[in-house]
């Protein structure tokens, strides 16, 4: 199984078409956080984005091409000169860049969206693809096209887009179900006509990129391999636009765990997909579904006695692959409060990262504070003691001080104090309860008052020492943020979270400018 035309090349656009999930955005260090953690992971081509969309994704593109020097990078453009230009400013300096140009194919968005012809289209594509092989592919770089649409287009022009612009000089071509449109026997079908029909099919990579308004994100991927695409586009978790992408740990875990059926191989180093699905989490705030296949805190739970039976006399029974195969240790806990730093610092390494001796220190710190409190100390506890104390930025907004008192003969007040662009700044908030309060008071001192979409409260671990994980949803003028926060107190969680939206959102805003794209 060593053949080219058994490998399946895993194309990752988290950092693209995932972000556009509502309230996945990442900022900057986030998204190149991301990308060292998919290039650990081992996947081909990571989308770092749209660079003309905006000056904050041109430079977190640039960023990201210039750092990561395994994967391809590939940069998001429209089909016209100006986009393809900024997005090759922005992959330049990769060391294996990509263009992805793309334009929509099927009669209704050439009716309602483009008002152009077939013919115009099609002539349009092939100068796209020709004009970005001129800048990409003398430098080492390549190019891929996307007909967006493709599953509602004219299969017979279809075919004809596909062999021009393979003939302009496109390495891949990329079929996507962008409206989630298609079932899986349709899509199949649809990859095998265009592989019968296309006459220069084979002088490049077919790829397909589904969305999973139905459900079917997965099973379309995995329908199109089985008839000869060999690259797939995905996100960890299935993160993206509407109800998001096909999941990459599923595709990757479907491959491997049935190769009988697929005879197929990816690269990705699978025991790290749990690491990278909770990094996701922790930098968007979106949490994962407890019954999510492969990363889903109950994909590998067995409730039925006669399912534990079976575990218990042989795994096989009832398990289909392992935890460990996808990185879920055997042990989560961490020695306690006589854990020295050199300890920690070991299993920091084992968790996988790789942190300088001063956030070691502040991790060391912050650990004791939370072991004088806690007894024991989880694997998901120091994940989240990372996330608050490592790589968390410097922001606008910043927790001083707070002190509430509630009860129920008491009027739930919240005294605090807050660091606003460095000064520090005390009010008082009233609510109908302490959380209330606190957002009062919180936004008395910032003087905003954001639309809260969503509050959730989740423990990191078990017990009733547990740390408290609380997520805030903050919308304004159509953004959606989510803010994170972690602590013992649930109050002080809160208002972690709360802040930290509200500097997500603060950095949004000098962000404006946004092209939106499927």
């Amino acid at each position: 199984m060593d053949s080219a035309r058994d490998r399946v090349f895993i194309f990752d656009t988290t950092l693209r078409d995932g972000e556009q999930s509502p309230g996945a955005s990442m900022n900057q260090d986030e998204k190149l956080r991301l990308a060292r953690q998919l290039e650990k992971m081992g996947v081909d081509i990571i989308e770092a984005g749209f660079p003309v969309a905006s000056e904050g994704d041109f430079a977190s593109v640039r960023q990201i091409a210039r750092e990561i020097r395994k994967p391809q990078i590939a940069a998001l453009a429209r089909a016209n000169p100006g986009d393809i230009d900024r997005a090759w400013e922005a992959v330049a300096e990769a060391a294996h860049p990509r263009i992805h140009t793309f334009i929509s194919s099927s009669d209704i968005h050439l009716k309602y969206q483009l008002k152009k012809t077939r013919e115009q289209v099609l002539n349009e594509a092939r100068a796209a693809v020709a004009y970005a092989c001129s800048l990409s592919v003398p430098a080492g770089g390549n190019v891929e096209f996307s007909p967006m649409d493709a599953t509602r287009t004219d299969r017979t022009y279809l075919c004809d887009i596909v062999e021009a612009v393979i003939e302009a000089g496109a390495a891949t071509v990329n079929i996507p179900d962008t409206v989630g449109y298609a079932i899986p026997e349709e899509f199949g079908a649809l990859i095998a006509y265009l592989f019968e029909k296309v006459k220069n099919i084979r002088q490049a990579v077919i790829s397909v990129h589904c969305h999973n308004d139905l459900g079917l994100a997965v099973a379309n991927s995995l329908a199109a391999v089985k008839n000869g695409a060999r690259q797939v586009e995905c996100t960890i978790n299935g993160i993206g636009e509407r109800a998001g992408n096909a999941a990459m740990e599923e595709v990757v875990m479907t491959l491997q765990t049935r190769k009988d059926i697929f005879g197929l191989y990816t690269g990705i180093k699978t025991e790290r997909i749990h690491q990278s699905s909770r990094l996701l989490t922790q930098i968007t705030g979106v949490a994962v579904q407890p019954n999510k296949a492969i990363v889903g805190a109950n994909a590998f739970a067995h409730e039925s006695g006669i399912h534990q039976d079976g575990l218990i006399k042989e795994k096989i029974t009832y398990e289909i692959m392992t935890p460990q195969s996808v990185g879920i240790s055997d042990s989560h806990l961490v020695l306690g409060k006589h854990s020295g730093r050199h300890a920690i610092a070991e299993h920091l390494k084992k968790m996988g990262y790789n942190l300088t001796r001063d956030e070691v220190n502040r991790v060391f710190v912050r650990f004791k504070e939370l072991a004088d409190v806690k007894k024991d100390l989880f694997d998901e506890d120091i994940e989240a003691i990372i996330s608050e104390e490592v790589f968390r930025l410097e922001d606008k907004y910043r927790l001083v001080y707070l002190n509430v008192v509630s009860g129920n003969v008491a009027i739930p007040t919240a005294t605090m104090q807050m660091e606003v662009e460095k000064e520090v700044i005390q009010d008082a908030g009233f609510g109908i309860g302490p959380v209330d309060a606190t957002f009062d008071a919180i936004r008395k001192i910032t003087q905003t008052n954001y639309s809260l979409l969503k509050y959730a409260v989740n423990a990191v671990t078990g017990g009733t020492d547990a740390q408290g994980e609380v997520m805030v949803q903050l919308k304004y003028d159509g953004h959606t943020v989510t803010g994170r926060g972690a602590h013992p107190d649930i109050i002080v969680a809160s208002a972690r979270a709360y802040i930290n939206a509200l500097n997500r959102l603060d950095r949004l805003r000098t962000d404006r400018k946004k092209v939106p794209v499927e």
